[in-house]
């Protein structure tokens, strides 16, 4: 079989014919030659990187968050991976915190902390990530995702940047966010309680006086425990969360609430030592004992 070549003269007439018609053939004859080079232009900024920064630092002082986290969006994207980038990001999480835009806040924040975990402004970009969460904690008759994000990005705060200038206010926090979740806790055991579902109402009780026995919470939920057990028949728990109630809160009114109840059952606060509630206040008792 004899290959037949194509006609050099009329291909090579039809590759003029595709650039003679303007930029755009020559962008056809780069797709069907495969093996010709693309050309890519380096890309220059057109605003010098200080510019731009100050141009979002002079929206910020106008309060135009929106518009400042655009900028300095412009200026990280437009010199990635400088120094001005990392400054750019930072304050992009700052603006659209300032303007309660929370969710970009913690995106910038968690991309600043990937990039530059070792950086002197980490403990910041993890803070404003944290208040981002704890800014949206809604009342305790809603879900506590967020309640939940808050305290993580707080006690990681606390662990990671122990010495930093924010890690006391994030300590504050963290207690206002444990009792937030302590009062969710609280409202459905209560819940419960008021439709006689005593075993559900005590294992949320139990998480209350377990993860959360700082909180203001715990008085009541040890005086719930009293209610529901007793409900239930089983004495020897009811003794023993009044015992706890007792000697750790002796002039709350919970206390002595629970103490009537026991009493019109013919019972008295009384600690069992193999009660998990024993265990979770272990030496409590016994130390105030000994003082006594």
């Amino acid at each position: 079989m004899r290959l037949i070549h194509p006609n050099r003269g009329a291909m090579a007439a039809v590759l003029l014919a595709l650039c003679g018609v303007g930029l755009g053939g020559c962008d056809a004859l780069d797709s069907i030659n495969p093996f010709a080079e693309k050309y890519k232009p380096e890309v220059v900024p057109d605003v010098p990187a200080d510019k731009l920064y100050s141009e979002g630092l002079a929206r910020m002082e106008d309060k135009d968050y929106e518009g400042a986290a655009k900028k300095f969006g412009e200026l990280d994207k437009a010199y990635s991976y400088s120094d001005w980038s990392r400054r750019a990001l930072l304050m992009t999480a700052y603006s659209n915190y300032e303007g309660q835009k929370y969710d970009d806040a913690i995106s910038a924040s968690k991309r600043y902390l990937q990039r530059h975990p070792a950086s002197k402004d980490a403990a910041y970009a993890q803070y404003l990530m944290a208040m981002s969460h704890y800014k949206q904690i809604p009342d305790v008759t809603r879900d506590q995702d967020r309640s939940e994000k808050a305290l993580a990005g707080l006690q990681e705060l606390v662990q990671k940047y122990p010495t930093s200038e924010y890690a006391a206010d994030a300590k504050a926090k963290i207690q206002i966010t444990r009792d937030q979740l302590a009062g969710k806790e609280m409202e459905v055991g209560r819940f419960y309680l008021e439709r006689r579902n005593f075993p559900a109402a005590i294992n949320r009780f139990r998480d209350v006086v377990s993860k959360y026995q700082t909180t203001r919470h715990a008085e009541e939920a040890l005086e719930r425990l009293v209610e529901a057990y007793m409900a239930l028949g089983i004495t020897a728990e009811a003794q023993t969360a009044a015992a706890v109630l007792g000697h750790n809160f002796p002039d709350s009114p919970w206390y002595k609430d629970a103490f009537a109840l026991l009493q019109n059952g013919g019972l008295e606060p009384r600690e069992e030592k193999t009660s998990w509630l024993s265990k979770v206040y272990r030496g409590v008792i016994g130390r105030t004992a000994e003082a006594q």
